[in-house]
């Protein structure tokens, strides 16, 4: 009878000891859990502090629809229009991130407008953010070309249609300008010769050879893969 109380005792030590191993354990995941909430949700706090403006769907919506009513000659021309907005007035986007989006918008098959809203919509909001950019950027070509086809003849001839056109181009060319001296000037400031290089490249096979843009693209893909690891060009 003894015997067999100090197994049992024995026993019951061992379960507590593995109760309390257990409990331990529980208890330093839950720990972990809640460091790791606590960092994530630090995290989203300090993103949700860089921004100038709250982000919100209607606000993504109301600025991209008023972007692509007033987006004139070519796909190309909403980039800096978009940059202009999410980055330097809402802040809701990183300067080297929205270069990123940009890039692989231009990549990417499809119209490049709806590319970079689609990418920048689903990085500032997710699927929603996607959907509300794309309808966005959609409504007012699709409202405007509406329009006009009704009514072709009057604007096909119309001089002063022309003249509004003309003077919005002009418009256009010199923010498309503005984007480029800027880029171009943060890049010289860093001293790097790589980037400027790339830049030089870039634009001479594109204006004086006429090298398809998707080739050009796709060269500055590959040097940046092979030629831009080190931790300077970030």
């Amino acid at each position: 009878m003894s015997g067999r109380s100090a197994g049992q005792d024995t026993t019951e030590k061992k379960l507590q000891e593995n109760g309390a191993g257990n409990a331990e354990k529980v208890t330093a995941t839950e720990v972990a859990a809640n460091e790791a909430s606590a960092v994530a949700g630090n995290k989203g706090t300090a993103e949700e502090a860089d921004h100038k403006v709250p982000f919100s769907y209607w606000t993504l919506f109301k600025s991209t629809f008023i972007i692509s009513a007033f987006t004139v000659g070519g796909g190309f021309v909403i980039i800096p229009l978009l940059k202009s907005k999410y980055v330097d007035e809402y802040g809701w986007l990183k300067e080297k991130e929205s270069l990123d989006l940009v890039a692989i918008a231009q990549s990417a098959p499809g119209v490049v407008a709806a590319n970079a809203s689609i990418i920048m919509g689903y990085r500032m909001g997710g699927i929603l953010g996607t959907l509300t950019a794309l309808l966005a950027t959609v409504l007012p070509p699709l409202i405007t070309l509406t329009a006009i086809s009704y009514c072709y003849a009057a604007f096909s001839t119309n001089p002063y249609v022309k003249m509004v056109l003309k003077g919005m181009q002009c418009g256009v060319a010199a923010l498309i300008l503005n984007v480029v001296l800027d880029l171009a000037l943060k890049q010289a400031k860093k001293k790097l010769v790589l980037p400027m290089l790339i830049m030089a490249g870039s634009f001479i096979g594109s204006y004086f050879f006429h090298v398809n843009i998707m080739y050009i693209i796709l060269v500055d893909a590959l040097v940046g893969l092979f030629l831009m690891r080190d931790a300077k060009y970030n």
